[in-house]
């Protein structure tokens, strides 16, 4: 049984890491994929024919998702092409990691856009179509690190704490409408990014997770599937910690 037929999602981000994953998931699930991507075009070509192979559709936009217009714009396409929009997963992000004391204007200024205002924009722009459709699930990607913090992180975290805030705040706003809005904080998930760290620190990393390995992004893709369909109607305003037990 495919949990997300005939539902249409816009997923940002989604030409590596956590957001293809969570692109083939949704295809497999029956789910038409609308996806961002910044550069690669050749990358994207290729995902729109590896998605499209689940007998869906899908289509690559370039789109900056810290960019107001270029969101309101992606939306408005998003519904000329597929007719509307009922998950939205915001999840482009960047990271700018150092200290404080190092940290400049430009390494905050480039996490808040990139990781918190983009939340808004998409958001903001789907909330029209959702709106006139009288449903919808909103699924924004936090992150352990918005949770407790982490040294080294602080633009990144205030950025993820920041999501957990406004997404708490848009499903009180839109419940009514029965648009959900939920956010998922994944851990240490390992991925193209992590493969080129020390394998000594990444297993020390696993050994002080009480799962005793680090997540896969599948894992996380699982996450957003159930609050992307109708399993989880009930559910909104909440933060689903994907981290083998980290913050337990």
């Amino acid at each position: 049984m495919q949990l997300l037929t005939g539902k249409t999602a816009i997923i940002t981000g989604a030409s590596r890491g956590i957001g293809h994953g969570i692109a083939l998931a949704f295809a497999k699930q029956g789910a038409n994929v609308a996806f961002t991507y910044l550069s690669s075009e050749e990358k994207a070509k290729a995902l729109e024919v590896e998605l499209s192979a689940f007998g869906i559709k899908a289509k690559g936009y370039k789109s900056d998702a810290a960019d107001f217009k270029a969101a309101e714009e992606l939306v408005n396409n998003v519904v000329a092409e597929f007719g509307t929009v009922d998950v939205l997963v915001n999840n482009a992000g960047i990271t700018r990691d150092t200290l404080l004391m190092r940290m400049s204007e430009q390494q905050w200024d480039e996490v808040i856009n990139a990781n918190l205002k983009s939340v808004f924009n998409l958001t903001k722009a789907v909330t029209k179509p959702m709106l006139k459709a009288k449903k919808g699930s909103i699924i924004n990607m936090s992150s352990v690190v918005g949770v407790k913090g982490n040294a080294g992180q602080s633009n990144y975290a205030a950025s993820k704490a920041g999501i957990i805030g406004f997404t708490k705040s848009i499903a009180l706003e839109l419940g009514s409408r029965n648009i959900r809005s939920n956010a998922i904080a994944p851990g240490f998930i390992e991925t193209e990014m992590t493969g080129v760290l020390d394998e000594k620190v990444v297993q020390q990393w696993r050994d002080g997770i009480p799962l005793k390995r680090g997540g896969h992004v599948d894992d996380v893709a699982n996450a957003t599937i159930f609050l992307a369909s109708d399993m989880s109607a009930y559910i909104t305003g909440q933060t689903i910690n994907v981290c083998g037990g980290m913050l337990t």
